[in-house]
C-alpha cells in the first residue's frame, strides 16, 4: 500500500513523463509521441529519499512512495 508524501499537486499533461529525480524534485520528461517537448522540473517541494521504497505519481498528482519487494533481500 502507498502512502503519500508530498503535499504539492502535480498538474500533468499529455506526451509526458513525469519521476522524481535524484535531486528530489519531480521533473517532467517528453515520451517518443511528443517529439517537441523538453524536460524541465515540474515541481519546487523537495523530497528526500529513504532506502527500500519506490517513489512515483499517484492519480491524484502527488508524490507517493511504497515499500519495495525485494524477496528476500535487503
Amino acid at each position: 500500500m502507498a502512502e503519500r508524501i508530498g503535499k504539492e499537486k502535480i498538474v500533468r499533461e499529455d506526451g509526458y513523463l513525469y519521476y522524481l529525480g535524484k535531486d528530489g524534485y519531480v521533473w517532467g520528461t517528453p515520451m517518443k509521441t511528443n517529439p517537441k517537448g523538453r524536460k524541465s522540473k515540474v515541481g519546487s517541494e523537495k523530497i528526500s529519499r529513504a532506502t527500500g521504497y519506490l517513489y512515483f505519481i499517484d492519480k491524484g498528482g502527488y508524490v507517493a512512495r511504497a515499500k519495495m519487494n525485494r524477496k528476500g533481500r535487503k
